[in-house]
């Protein structure tokens, strides 16, 4: 099996909007002020063509399983980047493709000056949540910035 782990090209656009918005039907997850509803899920490469923001995606013997990235969220600090965008395909899942995926969207983050990283997220994707405990994020009360994604209600943060 080859994986491939690489920044997302305009061609990528409408298989990961498929998978990010198949990921919520798999785990029943509610999608009022989700991406789920974010009309930018269906143009990434165009919204990760922004300064200090990359969108990775991988591919498994040439089929595209997923994507993670780091994005410069309204109203969050200079220093501080979201982790964003964390969706693997059902096949792929159990693999350690997001793993890859987080890693090099942390190194990323690193290379590009921020000095923490803020994430959204739901219970309901626990497999994720745990994922994100394992790399050393920690819980918040409350949300930062404006992501427009009401619907989230778990906050985690990661400094370094």
């Amino acid at each position: 099996m080859e994986t491939i782990i690489r920044k997302i090209q305009k061609s990528d656009n409408g298989a990961l909007a498929i998978i990010i918005r198949s990921c919520f039907h798999d785990f029943e997850v509610p999608t009022p002020g989700t991406v789920y509803e974010d009309a930018a899920t269906d143009h990434l490469y165009e919204l990760f063509s922004k300064e200090n923001s990359a969108l990775f995606v991988a591919e498994l013997d040439g089929k595209l399983c997923g994507c993670c990235g780091i994005f410069p969220t309204e109203g969050l600090s200079e220093k501080c980047g979201e982790l964003v965008k964390f969706y693997i395909h059902q096949d792929c899942r159990g693999k350690g493709l997001g793993k890859k995926l987080m890693e090099k969207s942390i190194e990323f983050a690193k290379k590009s000056g921020y000095q923490s990283i803020y994430i959204e997220s739901l219970p309901e994707f626990s497999t994720a949540v745990s994922i994100y405990e394992k790399q050393g994020f920690t819980y918040l009360e409350k949300p930062l910035g404006n992501s427009g994604h009401s619907g989230c209600n778990l906050w985690m943060i990661k400094h370094f």
